[in-house]
């Protein structure tokens, strides 16, 4: 007997036993996403509370007697009554270069198929902006391969650059744009060899998207080839307001691992309306005080904390930027609602499109007059300063004449030339989607423009000539643009190479314009303006002046396009 017992003691002896103390608490109701949760009493906000079926909720709402807390993962593993803990940790994400090509979730864990993600480092997904001494001034482009921009509202690294307009009018374009001109500028850097050039690796943020419409933005990526220098965060329309609402903030951390390393980043946030409404859905689900058009009242806190996180650093903090492109839908293009005012005045400009411009077949339906950088010509490169300059100015002069012109029948001699001038670059700036081009191109475009080329070709054919002196240049005078983007400005011997290329090309187009012309059939368009005006000359009333006077004579005016009216009235 006495030996069992040394045994048993033995036993006992050997035994270690170690207790852990857990703050556990148990779901008292669960609905929507949301698990109000009793017991956490000594929970901290936005602290990760783990669930079974490794589900993970963030506690939001820190109440006397229950927590609040929203749950990323399958809602369907849990019921009321089911234990939880807290975990002493806040909500990360994994960062670095082993994410770029990568589709992840709002929580960074890969979704293309494409195996585990090997990070060495995590992010918290909340972090505190930098301040205002870690800051660096902005004065370095991000070039976006659109000329509008790049010329017009030009945006600096580590800018925030709000990109507004209604449903469909190519908001989610223009980013896309930018993303695959990084990657373009980045492949041709790196080819180079130039050891001062600093890439800019992308992250698109995808919010409350379509999965059809985020495969076909990654379709587009990599066909370009963008991938290998994009980072795409997806929390699609299918998913839980929760991961919606955590998925920009995840994407903000993974562009300021670059920032804090020395490099530069570029994230697009698409788009910031329907991270609002989830925002809205949750604090709504957590009885939350509800403000204007139902928001909570910290719904401005809500984008100025992810907003400002973008910046330009100096070099104790490393030296790196973090530019954003926040994306915002308007509603009948009202930009006085809510949401939209709140993120106007937090970024650092923005680019207004305009369903009608769209609509006429201004593409980039970009409004001149509404879209602004603050940041301004600081982060220009100087030749587009010198081609550029007063280009914004007569756009909205043109803009402003051309409404008034529908009203009038005389306009002088002075204000038809403003009209006909403002219409070529108005045309001038027509631009193919998915097709961003170098910024020596659009230098040498506008230098032409600038120098009065455009102004003997017809407005219907400037978009034509664009293209083909861009192919001109890209294809018989690469030397030309080559010490144009190695000077960046245009200095008298560039300008000396420029002006017989530009004259070359000139005579080129016009005799194959004159050989096209000769060949083509009077188009229905004109042949039905042309009756329509020998009808209205037999009404009483018609001025004398404009009367045809055989019917083989030309119209005494100058056919326009669509979207403007012919001179002289209707």
């Amino acid at each position: 007997m006495s030996s069992v017992i040394e045994q048993i003691e033995q036993q006992i002896a050997k035994l270690q036993t170690k207790s852990v103390k857990k703050n556990v608490g148990h779901i008292r109701t669960l609905a929507d996403g949301v698990a109000k949760v009793d017991g956490l009493s000594d929970v901290m906000y936005n602290e990760m509370v783990q669930f079974p079926g490794d589900v993970i909720g963030i506690a939001l709402n820190l109440e006397e007697d229950e927590v609040g807390c929203v749950l990323l993962g399958d809602v369907a593993l849990l019921k009321e009554g089911d234990e939880c803990h807290t975990t002493g940790r806040l909500l990360s994400v994994p960062v670095g270069k082993a994410l770029l090509g990568r589709v992840t979730d709002a929580l960074g864990r890969p979704i293309d198929g494409k195996g585990p993600i090997d990070a060495k480092e995590f992010y918290p997904v909340e972090k505190v902006a930098p301040g205002i001494i870690a800051r660096k001034s902005v004065t370095q482009p991000l070039l976006t391969g659109i000329m509008s921009i790049d010329s017009m509202i030009p945006i600096g690294r580590g800018q925030r650059e709000l990109i507004i307009g209604d449903r469909g009018t190519g908001k989610t374009a223009i980013a896309i744009d930018t993303i695959i001109n990084q990657a373009r500028i980045n492949k041709a850097g790196l080819a180079a060899g130039d050891p001062a050039f600093r890439p800019v690796y992308s992250i698109y943020v995808a919010i409350g998207q379509k999965n059809a419409n985020v495969a076909r933005t990654i379709g587009v990526l990599e066909e370009a080839g963008a991938m290998d220098y994009t980072i795409i965060v997806s929390a699609p329309a299918a998913d839980n307001p929760a991961n919606q609402y955590i998925a920009p903030y995840s994407g903000a951390s993974m562009g300021e691992w670059f920032m804090a390393n020395g490099m530069d980043s570029l994230i697009v946030y698409d788009d910031l309306s329907k991270h609002a409404v989830a925002y809205r859905q949750i604090s709504l689900v957590l009885k939350r005080p509800s403000g204007r058009e139902a928001y909570p009242g910290d719904v401005f806190y809500l984008h100025s904390r992810l907003l400002e996180r973008s910046a330009r650093v100096n070099e104790k903090n490393g030296n790196g930027s973090l530019t954003a492109l926040p994306i915002i839908e308007t509603q009948a293009g009202d930009v006085s609602a809510y949401i939209p005012t709140n993120v106007i005045s937090i970024t650092d400009g923005q680019i207004y499109l305009e369903t009608d411009l769209f609509n006429q077949g201004q593409r980039p339906a970009i409004s001149v007059g509404l879209s602004v950088s603050r940041v301004g010509s600081a982060a220009q490169l100087k030749m587009t300063k010198q081609v550029a300059g007063k280009v914004k100015g007569e756009l909205a002069q043109f803009r402003e004449l051309a409404a008034f012109a529908q009203f009038g029948s005389d306009l002088d001699a002075r204000t038809k030339a403003q009209l006909d001038r403002g219409s070529r670059i108005t045309e001038l700036f027509k631009q193919p989607q998915f097709n961003p081009l170098a910024i020596e191109v659009q230098a040498a475009v506008l230098w032409a423009m600038q120098n009065n080329v455009f102004d003997s070709i017809p407005v219907p054919k400037i978009v034509e000539a664009a293209a083909s002196l861009r192919d001109f240049l890209t294809t018989r005078k690469v030397d030309t643009l080559a010490k144009l983007a190695k000077d960046k400005q245009v200095t008298e011997a560039v300008a000396a190479e420029l002006k017989p290329a530009v004259d070359e090309w000139k005579k080129t187009f016009a005799a194959t314009n004159q050989i096209k012309s000769q060949n083509k059939t009077t188009p229905h368009r004109v042949a039905r303006c042309a009756h329509s005006f020998q009808k209205n000359a037999d009404l009483p009333g018609f001025p004398p002046s404009r009367r045809r006077t055989s019917p083989a004579s030309p119209p005494t005016h100058q056919l326009s396009p669509s979207w403007r009216l012919p001179q002289g009235g209707r």
